[in-house]
Order: C-alpha cells, then structure tokens, then sequence
C-alpha cells in the first residue's frame, strides 16, 4: 500500500546528546525531508544564523504568536520559549515529506496528541550522565549554571524513555547513525488509520 501524506520523525534527548550530528550523518540518504526550525526567546549563539537554526524573536514576540494560535506545540525550557509554527509543518506532509522535529519531552506529547498516527519518535541520548556532563563542559558554550540546569533536566527526560518509539544510545556516531537512517526510512511507511480504513473498506468490496 502506497501513501504520500508525508510523516513525522521526533528527535528528543539531554542537550549535548549528538542529534544535529546524527541528522547532518544521515540528510543525505534518506530522501525528501523538512528539518522543523524552532522559534524561540533564547539568544542567538555564535555560529548561528537567524532563519536557519532558529528563528530568534522577543517574548513578547512569542507570547503573541501563542495567542495567535501559531505553535504546534510550544513549551518554556530552561527559562527560554521554543515553539514550533504550523504552516510549514502541514505544507511539508502535504508535500509528502518526512518532517524531523529536534523538540524537547514536552514537545513529544504534543505532537504525538496531535499527529499520532503518523509519528514516529526516537530518544537519543549519551550512554551516561557521566559522559553528557563531559560533552556540556568541553563544548564551553554555556555557564555552569546553564550546564547544571540541562543535567538535571536530563535526568527527568531519562526517565520518560518509554514514551518513545525508539532508544538510540549515541556512543559510537557510526552506529548511531546506521540505527537512525533505518528509523527515519521505517517512519515513511507508517501509514495514517484514516487511510489504513479506506484501504479495508475497498478491500471488502467484491460487487
């Protein structure tokens, strides 16, 4: 059975756990895809560009669009709002895309109430929090605040793994990679139940 609605790959995991390595290992071979940027409050870090990793706005720029209605899903991490805009989500699996989210556990349970059927989602993670806090504080791109703030909430998002479709522990980056392109291939297949229902009721007609 053929489809072409598009589907949805989630990426959660601690920050420091490896998903924009992984993604930029696997883009290449994975066919038609959309990365959805996030919007959010934070402030832009060197090295990034506005529109490409994030979309930068103000909190009360945020705020607005929440009351606008403008997020799939939206959520307050670490002190900063990331959110994530309809209108190129949908045009993309119009498209028949596989759209890729980088959101965090919260934002999982959104788009998993919203777009069920068609999701597919991973947690990727270090293989110890041992090894996360070594990736935090050798990349030297936050305060030890921020760098305690991401440890401990990493260890409330290890233990809601089991909302997920799939646990890749990201120790060796070749492996890690080989896991993930078979995942994102594997969710292009899943077929959403409107049409798995249409398919049965065709089936059945033998007049």
């Amino acid at each position: 059975m053929n489809h072409n609605t598009g589907a949805i790959l989630v990426l959660s995991g601690p920050s420091g756990a490896g998903k924009s390595t992984l993604l930029k290992e696997i883009m290449p071979d994975i066919g038609a895809c959309y990365f959805s940027i996030s919007t959010t409050t934070r402030k832009i870090r060197k090295g990034e560009t506005d529109g490409v990793d994030y979309h930068f706005v103000t909190v009360e720029e945020f705020k607005a669009d929440i009351e606008e209605d403008y997020f799939l899903e939206y959520a307050n991490v670490h002190g900063n709002y990331y959110g994530t805009s309809i209108k190129p989500v949908k045009k993309a699996l119009k498209e028949g895309k596989l759209v890729i989210f980088d959101i965090d556990v919260q934002g999982n349970d959104e788009i998993r109430n919203r777009l069920h059927d068609i999701t597919t989602s991973v947690f990727i993670t270090p293989p110890t929090l041992r090894e996360l806090k070594y990736r935090l504080e050798a990349r030297k791109t936050d305060t030890q605040d921020v760098i305690d703030g991401r440890i401990e909430m990493a260890k409330k998002e290890i233990q809601r793994i089991c909302e997920y479709d799939y646990l890749i522990v990201n120790d060796d980056l070749s492996q890690a990679a080989t896991l993930l392109r078979a995942i994102a291939q594997a969710a292009r297949l899943k077929i959403p139940s409107h049409d798995i229902n249409e398919f049965t009721i065709k089936w059945e007609d033998i007049d």
